[in-house]
């Protein structure tokens, strides 16, 4: 009876210490990682776009008392903030400026020296191929060869009406 109560009691801890090791925080952090949380998306989030200008929430949620001084200054007549103090404010509301997120970015040279990659090595493949892999081209490929199989159509007059024959001036020895 007491073998049997043991079991179960070693076969709940097997199982808890498989769930905990199991989990994902245990086994990110076990690695070195840092977990990540998790985001609630029925919550207003931020986010930079120019098709919807006006995100759901400001960029800062906790001000600092140098924050909140300046948002207090905001409520009064704006002829009294600097210049730098109104683009403080609008960095509080917003993380970057239509231009700002309209500036390009230099990605298209990393997706063109791929695609030049990969051209180069389809490239080598295909010499290799043609080095190591396919046999020679036949004889019949050679320029020789076609010479000597033309004159011998012309000799026979093949196709005198509408082939090749037929735009060979027999009497002068040239294409018509």
């Amino acid at each position: 009876m007491l073998h049997l109560t043991t079991g179960r009691v070693g076969s709940l801890l097997a199982q808890r210490v498989t769930a905990a090791l199991t989990s994902s925080s245990v086994r990110m952090a076990s690695h070195g990682h840092e977990v990540a949380a998790n985001e609630d998306l029925s919550q207003p989030m931020y986010w930079d776009s120019t098709n919807v200008p006006l995100p759901d929430r400001r960029y800062k949620v906790t001000l600092s008392s140098e924050d909140e001084r300046l948002k207090q200054k905001e409520k009064g007549p704006w002829d009294q903030l600097s210049k730098e103090e109104k683009l403080a404010l609008y960095r509080l509301s917003f993380s970057q400026t239509f231009s700002e997120m309209n500036q390009p970015s230099a990605e298209w040279k990393t997706v063109v020296g791929t695609i030049f990659i990969f051209l180069g090595l389809t490239g080598l493949i295909v010499w290799w191929q043609k080095v190591y892999v396919f046999p020679k081209p036949p004889r019949t490929f050679d320029d020789e060869w076609q010479a000597k199989q033309l004159q011998r159509m012309l000799e026979m007059r093949m196709n005198p009406i509408e082939g090749i024959s037929s735009k060979w001036d027999y009497e002068k020895g040239q294409w018509k």
